[in-house]
């Protein structure tokens, strides 16, 4: 299964990020997402797990969208949340998978055998940090995250 996992968009969906998302079978957007447009762009590409960030809170078009989910992904229990600070200090042990955004700062670690993904941002630029996001490859076995660099 090809799953794009993308965050921090802040009301704009680069043409880039529309591309690389291009035959996912599911998108997960972490949160501040910045526009209802959004949402319905990626609902043209995949089907979609999403969560309200910081900056969503206001929106009247987020008000029903979750703080957080919990959702099997291939065989892989999944936890999205818009902050790390927001995930449990005491996790479940079905969680394999934990997505968060908020700091758009991409990041990929394994600690022990669950995986933690942040994909970055994929909206504006923010300081010198880079635009990303992440893209999936999901098995009932094995999961291969990788970053995908939407600008140089």
């Amino acid at each position: 299964m090809k799953v794009g996992v993308i965050s921090d968009t802040h009301g704009s969906l680069r043409l880039e990020a529309i591309a690389a998302l291009e035959g996912c079978e599911r998108i997960i957007h972490a949160g501040d997402i910045g526009a209802a447009e959004i949402i319905v762009q990626l609902e043209t590409i995949a089907s979609l797990y999403i969560v309200r960030g910081n900056n969503d809170l206001d929106d009247s078009w987020a008000a029903n969208l979750p703080d957080s989910l919990r959702f099997d992904l291939n065989g892989w229990q999944t936890l999205l949340v818009h902050d790390i600070a927001n995930v449990p200090v005491v996790l479940e042990p079905q969680i394999r998978l934990v997505i968060t955004g908020h700091s758009h700062k991409p990041c990929i670690e394994w600690r022990g055998e669950r995986l933690f993904l942040n994909p970055g941002s994929a909206g504006r630029r923010r300081f010198k940090l880079p635009v990303t996001l992440a893209l999936l490859k999901v098995h009932e076995a094995s999961i291969e995250p990788r970053l995908v660099h939407l600008l140089e």
